[in-house]
């Protein structure tokens, strides 16, 4: 073969790398993303349930206007987008607390000082790795008597 031709194999060879390259990088991405979505919707889902039970009354056993005593089905724990588990149950009278709030109540165990139960936290965990690349997908919702707000953790 002439100079010419293998220079251009070995110049094909090099576009082919770069592009399977990009490739497998979108992927990643869009795994990483869809994964993170699907965290979320079904965090929703939760929130939903958890304001179905603080709107129930105790007699057809729910809250009565309480988070106190919800808990998570079995089949809600886990599925095939993550892991889920209640973080904290507590009074912010009337805020929804911020990020830094909430991991220090995850970590302390408790929300804060006030022991009523005016809002729930649900955390989720995906199964692909998040944005920092050491830790899975992570988002939580912050739910109260009248709607819920999704954070994004990682």
């Amino acid at each position: 073969m002439g100079q010419q031709q293998l220079l251009l194999i070995v110049l094909g060879v090099i576009i082919v790398g770069i592009a399977i390259a990009v490739g497998i990088s979108m992927f990643k991405s869009n795994a990483q993303s869809s994964n993170r979505d699907q965290v979320i919707n079904d965090l929703n889902n939760l929130a939903a349930k958890a304001q179905q039970f603080y709107r129930k009354p105790t007699s057809m056993a729910g809250g009565g206007q309480s988070f106190a005593g919800f808990t998570l089905a079995p089949v809600d724990t886990a599925n095939a987008n993550g892991m889920y588990s209640i973080a904290s149950v507590g009074n912010s009278a009337g805020t929804a607390p911020s990020l830094a709030n909430y991991q220090a109540s995850v970590s302390t165990g408790s929300a804060g000082s006030a022991p009523a139960d005016s809002f729930l936290v649900i955390s989720g965990w995906g199964t692909e790795q998040g944005n920092n690349t050491a830790y899975k997908v992570q988002a939580y919702i912050v739910i109260t008597p009248n709607g819920a707000t999704t954070s994004v953790v990682n």
